[in-house]
């Protein structure tokens, strides 16, 4: 079958996908013989070229498996290296040997089904992470050598561009400004809420949002791992980290099947002489026993469920680089959380608005009218949270002067309005005053409105926690599992979040490599240690923890570096891969017990009983398919219904 592809890896993509449906073919072509060989009006030789035609056909791959495999194993680590497939090549041959032919089919479709079974999982964990972005390319606006501007995709730039950046834009490239004067949003980046002034020969990061201003800046770094390459590199690690339960069988394996076709000669020779069974007894006894202690069932107890998981989680928006780190949820002792983008918003939004006394109605809805007209023409994210808030569509025409890292100010009928912090203001009013420090006690921002120097209004901003984060905590509370909130703000904004969601211990103003050090200080009590965070700043905590998760909205360094990513950055998936991570665990014990307990079984019913080959072989490999079937539940979703928030403090907003 020829097909018409345009690079190596569609071509690789579609001979794997044509590979597996002529496998899959010939397989059902095997079944369909298989089945017809049973039919009575057969003729027995036409039976038996059937059986061998279906054996060939639907275990090929099966019987090339275990003798080439075992053979290059061998070779390149100078001992004998066999594997399971050896196992149920030898038992196939021995039932030829003996006749029962319909038994050697039989025992290899089903190996080979449950073969299939296992890649079914396979592709569903990649297709389920490969699929889970559908992201909108990053455009830039790229000079030329007139100033032109051409819009380019993120990964045309090259060091050394220039880049125009319009207020509201994202930043598409690591850079340094060149001209112009702005604020810019760098919360994906320090994990802080409040913009940062940028200026001449100022850094600027991809990811950023420039709030305001025009901005002209030169690419320091070519944009080669976006999100989405940090998606794939998900999938590579995905695919390669297994759990230390299933590297611990995959090491085992060869040493098990090698203990097996040593004691088959040795089981020939007891079944002979101490049962005592005549020659072909014997023999048939012994070819049981090579598929009766065939570890299939163990050697899948594993890994089709763990991937199974990790589809699981992958289409609810949960990414793990492996099932290797996926196990350590499920016994992990303490959570480790950053504060800004994590437990909370992010983005600020307005909690309390005040008055001065005997401010009448109609001035309060005045002064409302000023100050969102103000608002409109800035953009920040107080602007933004001030317009939102009072959602009026009425907009005066005012003249605004922008005084950046102060505030703003607006002339409107012969009086001056400013909107500024506190420290601009050498008189505030006592009712406010006395207002703002209770508020700054609960961790929110104030502004202050004047009319001619005159503070009339106080507007409180917070960045608020998220409802996902509160019942999250509740969750992991509730599990006995210690929490933390780990942030570099100030120690009061610190505590008034921490006390609001109930976090066992707040830890405030710390750098990023003091998150590190506090992780490693932590993980000698409670081990394993998960840590959460979104951006640079946790990058070195993340990576000492047992467990990093990365925000999705985060950077591409916090994502790079951390086991796991929430793609849609809620803490509500934090539970649901904590209830997966404890299924899988309780699905591979149950595998794993099961396995063992047929395995144990079949050697010693057929020692004692002269059982039917057919009898072992569907026995044996019905396990199989029952502990890959066990493993596949875990593909169906979790109830997260039942987590709620209990907040211990709640927050208490004023009108």
């Amino acid at each position: 079958m020829k097909t018409d592809c345009q690079d190596t890896k569609t071509c690789a993509r579609e001979h794997t996908r044509i590979h597996f449906i002529v496998e899959l073919t010939l397989y059902f072509i095997g079944v369909i013989l298989h089945i017809l060989a049973y039919f009575s009006f057969m003729p027995a030789l036409l039976k038996i070229i059937f059986n061998l035609v279906a054996l060939v056909l639907a275990g090929h791959h099966v019987l090339l498996e275990g003798i080439i495999d075992t053979v290059k194993n061998s070779i390149k680590t100078r001992s004998f290296k066999p594997n399971i497939h050896i196992l149920m090549t030898l038992g196939a041959v021995g039932a030829i040997i003996l006749g029962e032919y319909g038994e050697a089919t039989l025992l290899i479709l089903i190996f080979a089904g449950a073969h299939f079974l296992e890649e079914y999982a396979e592709s569903r964990s990649k297709k389920e992470i490969t699929s889970l972005l559908a992201l909108n390319p990053t455009n830039a606006r790229k000079l030329g050598l007139n100033d032109e501007v051409t819009i380019v995709a993120v990964d045309e730039l090259n060091i050394g561009d220039r880049v125009l950046i319009l207020p509201g834009d994202q930043i598409a490239a690591d850079g340094i400004i060149l001209s112009g004067e702005s604020v810019v949003d760098e919360k994906s980046i320090t994990g802080e809420s409040m913009p940062s002034l940028k200026t001449k020969d100022s850094l600027v990061f991809a990811s950023t949002i420039n709030a305001e201003g025009t901005l002209v800046m030169e690419v320091m770094k070519k944009s080669s791992e976006t999100v989405f390459a940090k998606i794939i590199e998900l999938v590579k690690h995905t695919q390669t980290n297994i759990t230390k339960t299933a590297a611990f069988i995959k090491k085992f394996e060869p040493i098990y099947v090698t203990i097996v076709i040593l004691l088959a000669p040795l089981y020939f020779l007891f079944a002979n002489y101490v049962l005592p069974l005549e020659l072909n007894e014997a023999f048939r006894r012994t070819m049981i026993l090579l598929i009766g202690a065939s570890p299939c069932a163990l050697a899948v107890s594993d890994i089709p469920a763990s991937l199974s998981a990790l589809s699981n989680l992958a289409k609810r928006g949960v990414l793990f680089k492996g099932s290797d780190r996926l196990s350590l949820i499920s016994e992990s002792k303490a959570v480790v959380f950053d504060k800004t983008g994590t437990l909370t918003n992010g983005e600020p939004a307005v909690t309390d608005v005040l008055f001065i006394e005997n401010l009448s109605e109609s001035a309060q809805t005045d002064l409302i009218n000023i100050v969102v007209s103000m608002e409109k023409q800035a953009n920040h994210p107080l602007a933004n949270a001030i317009i939102t808030h009072f959602a009026l569509d009425l907009t005066l025409p005012l003249t605004v002067k922008n005084i950046i890292g102060v505030g703003l100010e607006a002339v409107h009928a012969g009086v001056t309005y400013k909107i500024m912090k506190s420290t601009s203001f050498k008189k505030v009013p006592s009712l406010l005053r006395t207002a703002e420090e209770r508020f700054s006690d609960e961790g929110k921002t104030t502004i202050l409105v004047s009319a001619d120097d005159e503070v009339k209004m106080l507007i409180a901003t917070l960045d608020a926690p998220k409802e996902s984060a509160c019942a999250a905590l509740t969750y992991l509370r509730n599990q006995g599992i210690y929490t933390v909130m780990l942030t570099g703000d100030s120690e009061r904004t610190s505590e008034a979040i921490g006390k609001k969601l109930g976090v066992d211990e707040i830890v405030s103003n710390v750098l990023p490599h003091e998150k590190k050090d506090y992780i490693d200080e932590l993980r000698k009590n409670y081990q394993p240690l998960i840590m959460v965070g979104d951006g640079v700043n946790d990058a070195p905590a993340l990576v000492s923890s047992d467990v990093g998760i990365a925000m999705g909205d985060g950077t591409d360094v916090a994502i790079e570096v951390a086991d796991a990513v929430l793609v849609k950055n809620d803490l509500t998936k934090v539970v649901y891969a904590h209830k997966v991570s404890k299924k899988l665990s309780r699905v591979v014990v149950e595998n794993i017990i099961f396995a063992l307990a047929v395995v144990l079984f079949l050697v010693v019913i057929n020692t004692v009983f002269p059982l039917p080959m057919w009898a072992a072989v569907t026995v044996h490999e019905g396990s199989t398919l029952v502990v890959i079937i066990n493993g596949l539940r875990l593909l169906r979703p979790i109830n997260v219904d039942d987590i709620f928030c209990e907040t211990p403090q709640k927050l208490e907003y004023t009108a």
